[in-house]
């Protein structure tokens, strides 16, 4: 009992159906190498994977009638574990990194902040700038969007504004995102467009 509820439940856990878990009468037959084998029955199709020591797996079950391929299924399902695990590890993930000023942030501290936000925006993050205001601050915002411009000039080179600043609450937030690279061949045309404009004038 105990095991038969395991084969059920295994069963329940794979993608495709293997052997005599295979229910149609006939089969459209795939050999080892994917190569078309026809529709046979579906005992001829068992006794040939018995011959070559492998598995009879159904890899389209909707189709009339369904596919079937020979295969080592453990294998198959080991390689397609590991390219799912290289993609993983492939991709990219993007965090949201905060860096906050005062209005009054002076120039030391002004430009440890600037290479952090250009270490997180190299890395491929976001980053969430907060200027926060405290006290009669809040009265000279001009000051905070000053500072906020100072950053986004300075980072020009290396990031796009998301989101300009904007007020929330006692603090303004601007958001950036790491900016797109250039390709060389349309920065090399700028330049000699650049350099024939400047020759005809």
């Amino acid at each position: 009992m105990a095991t038969n509820f395991r084969d059920r439940r295994h069963r329940e856990e794979r993608a495709h159906r293997l052997n005599r878990e295979i229910m149609a009468p006939e089969v459209r037959l795939n050999g080892p190498d994917n190569e078309p084998l026809g529709i046979v029955p579906l005992q001829e199709a068992l006794r040939m994977a018995g011959d070559l020591d492998v598995d009879l797996v159904e890899i389209a079950a909707t189709a009339t009638p369904p596919v079937c391929r020979l295969m080592d299924y453990g294998k198959f399902k080991y390689l397609e574990q590991k390219k799912a695990a290289e993609a993983k590890a492939k991709q990219t993930v993007i965090e949201l990194k905060e860096v906050k000023f005062r209005p009054a942030t002076d120039d030391g501290d002004y430009n440890i902040k600037l290479r952090n936000i250009r270490r997180f925006v190299a890395d491929g993050n976001k980053v969430k700038v907060t200027l926060r205001f405290r006290g009669r601050e809040i009265t000279h915002q001009e000051l905070g969007l000053a500072l906020l411009d100072r950053v986004r000039n300075d980072l020009a080179d290396s990031v796009v504004v998301e989101q300009f600043p904007r007020l929330e609450g006692r603090q303004m937030v601007m958001m950036l995102a790491p900016a797109r690279k250039k390709s060389g061949g349309g920065a090399a045309k700028g330049a000699s467009q650049a350099a024939t404009a400047q020759a005809a004038s």
